[in-house]
């Protein structure tokens, strides 16, 4: 019978590995077989010799730095925040902190070009109250801009990673050290940090590598002057059809990110361990002085004041017409074929595939990332030290340069329905993965162990000790899975079918046409895939809560 559950559990092992091999190094092989042929060598050696790339490196690299601490600075308290106190619609907050996190980069970029660009709500209103011929916030094409979009765009993932485990950890160590004479800022730095650590630099891992891959926010919001290697990697590839170029390049961005994660899981297997965790109820408080209240009341404030205000000029945008009053009329353009398309799709239809696809994903995300954190949660070896950063060099690579390999080695599935979803999972399930690995190497392992000892069989063992303690986890990683889904953009344009667009396919379209009716019908689908985001998300925050066994 062990014999058997062995050979199961190494079965079960293999689908994340196949997965990875035939939809991950398959499609790159292609790509890279094509583009480093003979014929290419000339435009490999113009790279290294042009001094635009290391520029390029070096501006990629510290620009992704400085994003990841900034975000970690504004969103560790806002986790503190979530982790320790309770109030009246936390889980709707919560899903609003959220909703940046599922727009698109187009959008990210046109919602803060609505709010503080040359023609945006807060220059205007500057410009109006203190009578300004010129807006007095230039801050499009500079670095502030870019860092900026970058903590509006990723702060939820240190609000969802770190808070959902400071929720649950016990706050008997806390105790017991200020019973010993600890200040709180020594409780903090000595006993609650070092135990966050996992959690913490695997949400300043996912910062650095979104910031890293950085496309639609530095291409629109940076303009000319700034580029990553990924804006490098889409003008090589589309804009000049130099394909080596784009294939070296991208060799040079998933090297670096293979030596991260390399360096990072090391790091994290050091820190792991397993602790005291309790529910969140127990956890949790309500604000009890004038001062918590206070605390409670400006974090909260600022949170949604930061993550929501360029979202919320998006949408006053799409319910505008010329200054001249409150209508709806973009709303109903979507649903009019002026061109007389024949590849016209309602926006109905649109919201419809987003969410076949999205639910879709997280089926397949979840599953495989629970078997490969299992995988990477077990027997620590040469093979698990080796796949850990593998598992996450989706996340470090071109999206471009995945969708031409696609189109380049999987010419019988390119008209298929299946390769979105599957795109999107190879996206999401690093997310799963690097969610779940801090919960499940900090379980105590003799719980497990008395379960067997009682005759509970693995799977019984599994069902009813794990599965309650990863609970939270998961839901987490069914967040992270959903709302990428939901906004994934790149890999989307190249390999969807003209009769099936996703929501940010249509929001790309409208945006690509010239004239300001183009530019709101876009603003009102931005607003619906909001909208959508926004009570999915909400429905499952009160899974999240309201849950049997909830943590």
């Amino acid at each position: 019978m062990q014999h058997q559950s062995n050979r199961l559990a190494w079965l079960l092992y293999t689908l994340p590995l196949l997965f990875l091999a035939g939809f991950y190094f398959y499609p790159l092989a292609g790509i890279l077989r094509v583009s480093f042929a003979q014929e290419g060598a000339a435009g490999r050696e113009a790279v290294w010799l042009q001094p635009f790339f290391w520029r390029v490196l070096w501006f990629t690299t510290w620009q992704a730095a400085a994003s990841m601490l900034l975000t970690l600075l504004v969103g560790m308290p806002l986790a503190w925040l979530f982790a320790r106190y309770d109030f009246a619609g936390k889980g709707l907050v919560r899903a609003l902190t959220t909703i940046p996190f599922v727009m698109p980069t187009v959008v990210v970029a046109a919602a803060f070009t609505s709010l503080i660009g040359p023609s945006g709500l807060v220059n205007g209103w500057l410009m109006q109250a203190f009578s300004l011929d010129t807006p007095p916030l230039e801050l499009l094409q500079t670095i502030w801009i870019i860092l900026l979009a970058h903590v509006f765009y990723n702060v939820s993932v240190v609000i969802r990673t770190v808070g959902s485990f400071w929720a649950n950890l016990s706050p008997h160590y806390e105790e017991a050290a200020a019973s010993l004479g600890a200040n709180p800022a020594q409780r903090f730095w000595l006993i609650t940090l070092p135990l966050l650590l996992p959690s913490v630099t695997a949400a300043g891992l996912l910062v650095f590598l979104f910031c890293f891959t950085s496309f639609g926010v530095v291409l629109i919001l940076g303009g000319l002057r700034f580029a990553t290697l990924e804006v490098e990697i889409y003008r090589q590839a589309v804009t000049l059809f130099n394909l080596p170029a784009a294939a070296l390049l991208s060799l040079v961005q998933m090297g670096l990110t293979f030596g991260v994660m390399a360096v990072y899981t090391r790091v994290q297997r050091r820190a792991s361990r397993p602790l005291d965790q309790r529910p969140t109820r127990s956890t949790a408080r309500r604000a009890r002085t004038p001062a918590e209240v206070a605390l409670l009341v400006v974090g909260m404030g600022f949170a949604l004041l930061l993550l929501l205000a360029p979202l919320a000029a998006l949408a006053w945008q799409s319910i505008s017409w010329g200054g001249e009053g409150l209508t709806l009329t973009y709303f109903r353009e979507l649903a009019i074929n002026r061109r007389g398309s024949a590849f016209f799709v309602s926006p109905l239809y649109a919201i419809r595939n987003s969410l076949l696809v999205a639910l879709s994903v997280v089926v397949l995300s979840l599953s495989l990332g629970v078997i490969s954190a299992y995988l990477l949660a077990g027997r620590r070896n040469w093979l698990t030290a080796l796949l850990d950063p593998l598992f996450l060099l989706p996340l470090g690579t071109s999206a471009v340069t995945l969708g031409l390999g696609y189109i380049v080695a999987m010419g019988s599935l390119r008209a298929s329905l299946l390769l979105i979803p599957i795109a999107h999972t190879l996206i999401a399930v690093p997310f799963v993965v690097r969610t779940l690995l801090p919960a499940l190497r900090s379980l105590d392992p003799h719980l497990r162990e008395a379960a067997a000892n009682l005759g509970a069989t693995p799977l019984r063992v599994w069902w009813e000790i794990d599965l309650p303690l990863l609970r939270p986890a998961l839901t987490v990683g069914a967040v992270f899975a959903f709302t990428i889904s939901l906004g994934e953009f790149g890999a989307t344009l190249l390999i969807s079918r003209p009769d099936f667009p996703t929501m940010p396919v249509v929001i790309y379209q409208a945006l690509g046409q010239p004239g300001a009716l183009n530019y709101g019908k876009a603003t009102a689908m931005s607003t619906i895939l909001m909208a959508v985001a926004g009570t999915g998300l909400v429905l499952i925050e009160r899974l999240r809560w309201e849950g049997s066994r909830e943590f």
